[in-house]
């Protein structure tokens, strides 16, 4: 999961990209990066930390033009990143390219291969963003016919790589003498949106992983990019758009509905907010249904993802709705911190109980998702430790019994409580009275209610189907063995870091 954003406008442009990433940080906060078009020359800056921290104002002014695209970024493979694989990448054939994606390459390995052997491209990172760029350059190289491009080269270029690449890729780009480059993978499996802004000099163009980074900055929404879709947008702002994949079929990640997008973001014509509201409308009917028999005084959501769900499910079942927890806003996403360890002691300084709001009550707690059930052990352990008398966790989402390879830190089966278990099980696990979970069907339908088109999504974390058709038994379980050698890396690091200490 990472943020990407991308302007052509008709004035310098860095601190629309600046403030873009801030609107985005919630997709990554492991690092983040700006480059910046003046003329045919690029000028960037990246660094490991939250947009705030690797921007100073030297930074801005180091970062002139009227074109750029930005990235903000979390590893995918659940460890502490290399400063090196901060993005954007830069590559300086054939035309000088820098990229931003969002998503994960699930044949990158075979993609290095080919690079090296045939390609004759060398990739200096273990980024599949790197290897994607490297695919691209290497298309526009063969398909260009001179030493100008233009975007029907571009087109024909990504037709390639979506012949090439597999797995999900929203993809911000920029070529020297050309303009900006977005494109989404042929199942549209990360957001990806356009935005337009009207100026006397003409109009200005935004692309960015959601709508809400175009609403801060005073864009117009345009449309979504279709799944296998290629946009380009020269330097003095004329717009062309091609389908490029062969057979392209919508199929986005439900997960940005559940737990991953900020809830005003617009995506594939979903406001997020609304479908949230209609998960929790679902997880009341199962609760009447199924579970009418737990006495429940009242409704808590686990901020701050979940309360448009446990506004609506307490409002659905006619129970009171309270908040419990107050947050601090100033620790990262438990979620996506790298390393179990740091996620379990994060929670504690994330959140903190209101004990009026527990003591003697018989609690329902209302959280997006149950995953690794660190984080959901220790609020059920704080509901306990504020009086609560019974806990009740819900989850909003379906056990999540699969790993993620689509670019979500979610890769070993292991670590999934849901992953061999069942309800009574996972409920002794975090402590809980009792856990309940939405059903899959109910999650496809709470999102499909606010825009009937979407007919398929991509779910593999909850059902184990992989859209992509290329993920095999063998590869997941490749996945779990680097996941693992990278964990006990850093726990002999850490080691000998206390030893020297």
């Amino acid at each position: 999961m990472c943020g990407i954003v991308g302007v052509v406008g008709k004035s310098p442009v860095n601190q629309l990209l600046y403030d873009g990433l801030l609107v985005l940080q919630h997709r990554g906060q492991d690092a983040a990066g700006i480059v910046t078009s003046e003329g045919k020359m690029f000028h960037m800056h990246k660094a490991p930390g939250l947009v705030r921290d690797v921007f100073r104002t030297r930074n801005m002014r180091s970062l002139p033009g009227n074109m750029g695209i930005g990235h903000c970024r979390y590893p995918t493979a659940g460890s502490a990143m290399n400063p090196d694989e901060a993005q954007p990448f830069y590559v300086n054939s054939p035309f000088g390219i820098v990229l931003g994606h969002n998503g994960n390459l699930t044949n990158a390995d075979q993609l290095k291969q080919e690079m090296f052997r045939l390609d004759r491209r060398h990739i200096n990172t273990n980024s599949d963003s790197e290897v994607l760029l490297n695919v691209l350059a290497h298309e526009l190289e063969l398909t260009a016919t001179g030493v100008q491009l233009d975007p029907d080269t571009v087109f024909k270029a990504v037709a390639n790589v979506h012949r090439r690449c597999r797995g999900a890729y929203a993809v911000v780009a920029m070529i020297a003498g050309l303009g900006m480059v977005a494109f989404r993978d042929p199942h549209g499996i990360r957001p990806l949106v356009i935005g337009r802004n009207e100026t006397d000099q003409g109009p200005e163009w935004m692309a960015a992983s959601e709508s809400v980074a175009l609403d801060a900055m005073g864009f117009q929404f345009v449309r979504d990019v279709a799944p296998g879709e290629a946009i380009v947008i020269t330097e003095e702002g004329e717009f062309f758009s091609r389908q490029c994949a062969e057979q392209p079929r919508l199929t986005p990640c439900i997960f940005e509905h559940v737990y991953l997008a900020r809830p005003d973001s617009l995506i594939d014509g979903v406001s997020v907010y609304e479908a949230r509201l209609r998960m929790g409308v679902h997880l009341a009917e199962k609760i009447r249904r199924q579970y009418s028999h737990l006495d429940i005084d009242v409704v808590i959501p686990v901020p701050d993802t979940s309360r448009p769900i446990a506004l609506e499910l307490a409002l659905k079942l006619g129970i009171a709705y309270r908040e419990g927890f107050v947050k601090n806003r100033y620790i990262g996403r438990t979620f996506i911190m790298p390393g179990q360890s740091v996620r379990k002691r994060s929670v504690r300084q994330k959140l903190n109980a209101i004990p009026m709001e527990f003591k003697n009550k018989n609690v329902l707690i209302v959280d997006d998702s149950i995953v690794r059930g660190t984080t959901s052990r220790e609020i059920v352990q704080m509901a306990r430790e504020a009086g609560a008398l019974k806990v009740y966790f819900a989850s909003a989402a379906p056990p999540v019994r699969f790993p993620n390879v689509y670019g979500i830190d979610m890769p070993t089966r292991r670590e999934l409580i849901a992953t061999g278990r069942t309800e009574e099980e996972i409920a002794r696990e975090i402590e809980a009275d009792a856990v309940i979970y939405q059903d899959l069907e109910a999650l496809k339908a709470a999102v499909r209610e606010v825009n009937p088109a979407l007919q398929e999504f991509e779910t593999s974390c909850f059902d184990g189907k992989y859209v992509t058709g290329d993920v095999t038994v063998e590869y997941l379980e490749d996945v779990e063995h680097r996941r693992n050698d990278k964990r006990d890396q850093a726990a002999d690091e850490a080691e000998d870091e206390n030893a020297t200490v």
